[in-house]
This record gives structure tokens, sequence and C-alpha cells, in this order.
């Protein structure tokens, strides 16, 4: 073979390389995106039913929009998290739901499970429970051990 087309075999050899080491590389970014996006809606619904559970009258096992009933184990209890940890695993990543000491605001963070950059998608999703609104913040967490 001559000289050629050797040369062109090897730049055929580099070029797919770089298409393939390109195509992985996207198809990392967007399994992170995804996940984050999902981790984002999985928070807003748990949000809902926070909400929802604050807004139910006490006789319905709600809070009756007293703070008092506006705990960690009570509200965890209510959206189906583990009352002891106040957590809880999907397919998604974890959540875990925290309430302010006076009972005003409920905080649910979800960390995901794809991992880019040493760091897995985080959302962190705060309701103020006297007015219903909802605020959702996206980041990254380092990833545990790294």
């Amino acid at each position: 073979m001559g000289t050629q087309q050797i040369l062109l075999i090897v730049l055929s050899v580099i070029i797919v390389g770089v298409a393939i080491a390109v195509g992985i590389t996207m198809f990392r970014n967007q399994a992170y995106n995804s996940n984050q996006t999902a981790l984002a809606s999985e928070a807003q619904g748990y949000a809902v039913q926070v909400i929802e559970y604050y807004k139910k009258p006490e006789s319905l096992a709600g809070a009756g929009q007293l703070a008092a009933n506006v705990t960690n184990a009570k509200v965890a209890t209510a959206i189906g998290f583990d009352d002891t940890d106040f957590n809880v695993t999907t397919d998604n990543g974890t959540f875990t739901v925290s309430a302010a000491a006076d009972g005003s605001t409920v905080t649910i963070t979800g960390i995901g499970k794809e991992v880019r950059n040493d760091a897995n998608p985080k959302v962190t999703t705060t309701i103020t429970l006297a007015t219903g609104e909802i605020a959702a913040v996206t980041g990254t967490q380092a990833v545990a051990g790294s």
C-alpha cells in the first residue's frame, strides 16, 4: 500500500475516535441534565404534598395551618418519607425534608444519581407555607469520597 493510503486510514481512525469521544460526552451530559430535571420535577411534587399537608385540617391528619404541626417527622410522614432520618430514595436520587424551627418553611433537598465532573445534580426546593410559594434552586454537590 502506498503512503497516501496509510495516511488516509490513520486519519480516518483518528476522526472516528474523536467522533465516538464527543458522542459519549454528549450522552453523559444529557443523562446528567435529565437527572437534574427529573429531580426538580419530583421535588415539585413533594412540595405540593407539603402544602397539601399544611392546609389539611388536623381532623384529617393534616397540620391545620398550625406552625406547631410542621416538624420534620410530621412532614416526612405526611409525604411518605422515612420519619426517623427524613429522607426517601427514588430512581432519580435521594430526597431529604427539613422544616424550619418556627414551622414557616420546609426545604426539600434532592441529590441525583448521575455524576459529571465529580459532582451530582442537586435541587433545593423551599416552600413558604403561609403563602404557598415554592422556589427551586438547582446546583451540584460533590460526590462523596471525592
